[in-house]
């Protein structure tokens, strides 16, 4: 997913301020560790564990195509950012306003529901590393109230400097998980094979591991975060391709990691886990049965930078997608790349109107526990997110819209359409396993 479109020439910067580097260099990554953070969430990793709890080795390939295709879907939702100038809202307005009725419904439901459920996620581990401190629901407030306060007073640099702070952390704790449960590594290679589990719904199973590597609508923010880098232009496209792959490759080393840990831990062991964050915490224990107390704290400690790490790479990078949306609704024109990279966005009311939803609104749902129609709801937008980005991004990439010697190449097509038809397919599985019969 590197250059699909025929080693293309660098264009000049257009900023004096910040100009483009002559050659990509490690020295600039930073957007790829934020996507990379927020979009491996404690879910992730516990579908992660369940498969190798299930299926030991088997499934690894999956974990290795959901990283490839999610690369695909962020590098084009950065070259959309670099090659226009134009942000990918700007993008998804020009198809239509059905793009935009989407969004707005998808932003404001969505939102009120994951705000509940990352700040529970972030307050799980730490009710069980300080249980006589407080109740978990006071300690997800705490969580959603400090993720407001951090982003609310802080710019991008500061932000992801904090994020690739707590990626050291949960890269450090899963790789020294994968290394203490002793991998086999002879089936770990067996497991690149492209084999399917010998299991009733295996296929189901295997593509619902390759969609969940790794971020929804963080794949969208990402372009977004390239903009607020300061990156805005074609000069920075080889930089932002290294970074896109940096983002994947550290994904990767987590899902692996975790993998290993549920098919030496749990699968030789027969042990299963609960579905949801309380699995990471029966994970806890059983660690500290095998390991000791030390290991299992560690793991803790791991398990909340990879909960708040999406806590507030959602309050940042959706914040920064629904303040562009106003802009260009207020404006009835488009918001540019240059504008994002700014900082401007990171301190207008919109901005802070939606960290002030995502933080407000779902404390209620902790207290009261989550309406069930929303719910339902909820689960629909979340599965239709996907290949909705994955077709608009391969309808802009293909278009005048974007210029021709950044358009889609054959590589980059085949990858947004695969991409799309998974998407799709495991979208429609969820919305019909939704209970529909009791939502009236």
């Amino acid at each position: 997913m590197a250059d699909t479109t025929g080693n293309p020439t660098d264009t000049p910067a257009t900023s004096d301020t910040n100009p483009p580097p002559r050659k990509s260099s490690w020295k600039y990554i930073g957007p790829g560790i934020v996507v990379a953070a927020t979009g491996v969430g404690a879910g992730d990793l516990v579908a992660t564990l369940i498969a190798g709890s299930n299926f030991g080795y088997t499934l690894l390939w999956a974990a290795v195509i959901g990283c490839l295709v999610k690369i695909s879907l962020a590098e084009a939702a950065g070259r959309w950012h670099l090659s226009t100038g134009r942000t990918l809202f700007d993008g998804w307005a020009s198809l239509g306003r059905w793009t935009t009725w989407f969004f707005v419904v998808y932003v404001v439901i969505w939102g009120f529901v994951y705000g509940a459920a990352a700040m529970s996620s972030s307050a799980l581990p730490l009710q069980a590393l300080f249980p006589d401190v407080m109740d978990l629901k006071w300690w997800a407030v705490l969580c959603g109230l400090s993720g407001l306060l951090f982003v609310w007073f802080n710019k991008y640099e500061v932000f992801e400097k904090v994020m690739t702070v707590l990626v050291g952390v949960m890269f450090l704790v899963t790789v020294y998980l994968a290394i203490r449960v002793t991998p086999n590594l002879g089936d770990a290679f067996a497991g690149l094979l492209p084999v399917l589990p010998d299991e009733k719904d295996s296929i189901l199973n295997t593509l619902g591991l390759i969609g969940g590597v790794g971020g929804t609508i963080t794949l969208a923010a990402y372009g977004y975060w390239v903009n607020a880098k300061g990156w805005t232009n074609t000069g920075w496209m080889k930089v932002m391709r290294l970074d896109n792959r940096v983002a994947y490759i550290t994904t990767g080393i987590f899902v692996i990691s975790m993998l290993f840990v549920g098919a030496e831990l749990l699968h030789s062991a027969n042990i299963a886990l609960a579905s949801g964050d309380k699995g990471l915490i029966q994970l806890g224990d059983i660690l500290a049965e095998e390991y000791g107390t030390a290991t299992a704290k560690f793991f803790l400690i791991g398990f909340f930078a990879t909960s708040y790490t999406s806590l507030i790479g959602v309050w940042h990078g959706v914040s920064l997608m629904f303040a562009d949306f106003v802009a260009r609704f207020r404006r009835k024109e488009g918001v540019t790349g240059e504008e994002v990279a700014s900082g401007r966005h990171e301190k207008s009311w919109p901005f802070r109107a939606y960290l002030l939803w995502l933080t407000f609104p779902p404390i209620v749902l902790l207290f009261q526990g989550q309406p069930f129609r929303l719910i339902i709801l909820y689960g629909v937008l979340g599965a239709a997110f996907l290949p909705f980005l994955a077709a608009t991004l391969l309808w802009l990439l293909n278009s005048s819209r974007t210029p021709r010697e950044w358009r889609n190449g054959i590589v980059s097509n085949g990858m947004l359409a695969v991409a799309g038809l998974l998407f799709l397919v495991l979208a429609v599985k969820q919305i019909w396993d939704q209970p529909w019969a009791d939502l009236f």
